[in-house]
């Protein structure tokens, strides 16, 4: 086990362990009759998307005073539109709340200019790991991932919100297994990727756990895409294995050994790997500006709390969500803390990589 490795696994400790703190007693914070706006910097039907949706009813439910709490998506830039404006108009009086995505992160850690928010700024609410899918068009002629040395030098076409986004995550996964992928920039979100692939504009594509239960799940059952294998998610030892929400498909690291007869290894594989840890399992964060009050983030820990024990959300999670716990307090802050974790190393490598790949140039 490597020393980054440890860590990883610490902290992914710290955060099961903190699932066990007791709920705070503090609840001054009463929001009856206000309505709260939940900010998904994307468009609808996203995995960003879904998951607010299903959460929002949940803390109308339990916020103390039962406001109203409705999704607003704000989309552009990859999130980062969304992202900036929160930054420069949220009020710290928990009427407003930003639902992150790791699109959001990875601008934010790659120095990417047109970022104007700083996750220092932010208390984190709640947290939530998920995974994702990487499927394929029917019309291939493959039936799983061990076809894909027969597709190698086909052209396929991959839709992606831009170079710093999540999609980065993918569009890495693409050249370490040799694939002859275009990558076409500039889709709003991947709902809108998802809907292109639907209209035979693209061939390859990959939503988060969320939106490939409720969207791509269908297309499967229809004929219409090819399952290939899930990103994977981290054990206890911060090693890769395999969804537990798809358990029967293949991680990327078993794929990729599968197509090139050895274990992952070298810079490349090590960088994929660490934007992975960061942009999976601490995938999602709902967020409050720094100045927010104790007793209002600690309404929201709450609530969250006690909506995961709500007999309706245990029984619609797994649909919506898959098999991850979404967090809160303690737990939450450790799986940010995850999501900032990115080697310089890593950083460096991929920006090199952009820039020979893709042109793109990113500020230091």
């Amino acid at each position: 086990m490597t020393v980054k490795q440890a860590s990883r696994r610490d902290v992914l400790g710290a955060a099961l362990a903190a699932l066990a703190l007791p709920g705070a007693n503090l609840r001054a914070a009463d929001f009856s009759g206000r309505v709260i706006e939940m900010l998904i910097p994307f468009k609808e039907g996203g995995g960003s998307d879904t998951w607010g949706r299903f959460n929002a009813p949940y803390l109308s439910r339990y916020l103390p005073g039962r406001p109203t709490v409705v999704v607003r998506n704000v989309p552009g830039g990859g999130s980062i539109t969304g992202a900036n404006r929160f930054a420069a108009r949220a009020r710290p009086d928990g009427l407003t709340v930003l639902g992150t995505s790791a699109s959001t992160q990875f601008p934010y850690l790659m120095g990417d200019p047109r970022v104007r928010y700083d996750y220092r700024d932010w208390r984190v609410l709640m947290a939530y790991g998920t995974g994702g899918v990487v499927y394929v068009s029917s019309r291939l002629g493959i039936t799983d991932h061990t076809g894909l040395a027969r597709i190698a030098a086909e052209p396929l076409l991959y839709g992606s919100q831009g170079p710093t986004s999540l999609d980065l995550v993918p569009v890495l996964a693409f050249k370490l297994l040799g694939l002859n992928v275009r990558t076409i920039f500039g889709i709003s979100g991947r709902g809108a990727g998802r809907l292109a692939f639907e209209r035979g504009e693209l061939n390859i594509d990959y939503q988060t756990s969320t939106a490939y239960l409720r969207n791509v799940v269908p297309l499967i059952e229809q004929g219409d895409a090819v399952p290939l294998f899930s990103w994977g998610t981290l054990d206890d030892e911060g090693g890769l294995v395999r969804d537990p929400s798809f358990p029967d498909l293949p991680h990327f690291g078993e794929v990729y050994e599968a197509v090139h007869g050895r274990a992952p290894s070298g810079i490349a594989w090590e960088s994929w790997f660490a934007f992975f840890t960061a942009g999976f399992p601490a995938q999602k964060l709902l967020v409050a500006p720094r100045e927010t009050p104790d007793d209002v983030v600690l309404a929201y820990e709450d609530a969250v709390r006690a909506y995961r024990r709500d007999p309706e959300y245990l029984a619609g999670k797994p649909a919506a969500l898959g098999a991850y716990e979404q967090v809160t307090g303690a737990a939450a802050q450790t799986i940010y803390e995850l999501a900032t974790d990115v080697p310089q190393s890593a950083i460096a490598w991929v920006r090199d990589w952009l820039r020979d790949d893709f042109r793109v140039s990113l500020e230091g």
